[in-house]
């Protein structure tokens, strides 16, 4: 979509450039895959379908599950952080920079074979679940509270001067305008919590990448294996980087 403003782009203009820009990207690949020296085995791995189907659903329903809860933590910590009570307010705010300063696959393995194995738990999908939502959750609460804090203090001082509670201000007046700002890098948050979920193979969580890389040790046909990976994981999130996009536009202001 051009800026306001700019002269309007005819269908005809925008199907000739996406041509070119499709064309040159199949012309690369072409030229690439043309000059290695490498026999491709599709029929190797056309047996393997149903594993890579059921691989395939199991990241989508690892992804979704921690797309819930990552907003439910977010939310929660988001809150936390602006509490007045100070230890609550400082543990939001060390669980926020542990999370987003150290490694998601450190953080796998230590919430799976350390804290996980200290309670007891053995599922490795719910632990898989929890450190998902964990480790996105710190995101989003960052988020939400950039969104929070977005809100001028001169309507938080309107809905006090009118009698409005600590709970109908947040329903009414904050909540609303900070989805406005919070959906567009939401939506990109949730496409990185589909790709983060393939490091939850090194636990032997059978998801999508554990399932193709189970079928290259098979077959030993590497790229046969990885391209479909590529493929299913772009799948996955290519819509829900449209909807971000399409959110981009419905959401953008004049300065």
């Amino acid at each position: 979509m051009p800026y306001k403003g700019a002269k309007p782009v005819t269908p005809f203009e925008i199907a000739f450039s996406w041509g070119i820009v499709l064309f040159l990207l199949a012309a690369v690949f072409t030229f690439a895959f043309s000059n290695i020296e490498y026999g491709w085995h599709w029929n190797a791995i056309a047996g393997y379908r149903d594993k890579f189907l059921k691989g395939w659903v199991m990241t989508l329903a690892l992804s979704g599950a921690s797309l819930v809860m990552s907003l439910l933590i977010g939310f929660g910590t988001a809150l936390a952080r602006r509490s007045a009570i100070l230890p609550l307010r400082y543990a939001a705010a060390l669980y926020v920079e542990i999370m987003r300063g150290t490694p998601l696959l450190v953080q796998i393995m230590l919430f799976f074979y350390v804290i996980a194995d200290a309670f007891g738990v053995e599922n490795r999908y719910l632990v898989g679940t929890l450190i998902l939502s964990l480790f996105s959750g710190a995101y989003v609460s960052e988020m939400i509270r950039s969104g929070i804090e977005s809100i001028s203090s001169s309507q938080l001082d309107s809905c006090r001067a009118v009698g409005l509670s600590r709970i109908q201000t947040y329903r009414h007046v904050i909540v609303p305008q900070m989805m406005r700002q919070i959906l567009p890098p939401l939506s990109g948050q949730f496409a990185s919590i589909i790709k983060d979920s393939s490091l939850l193979s090194v636990i032997a969580v059978n998801e999508f990448t554990l399932s193709a890389q189970e079928i290259n040790s098979y077959t030993y046909s590497t790229l046969e294996s990885y391209i479909p990976l590529a493929l299913g994981y772009l799948i996955l999130t290519l819509p829900i980087s449209l909807f971000s996009r399409s959110l981009e536009r419905r959401f953008r202001y004049e300065t």
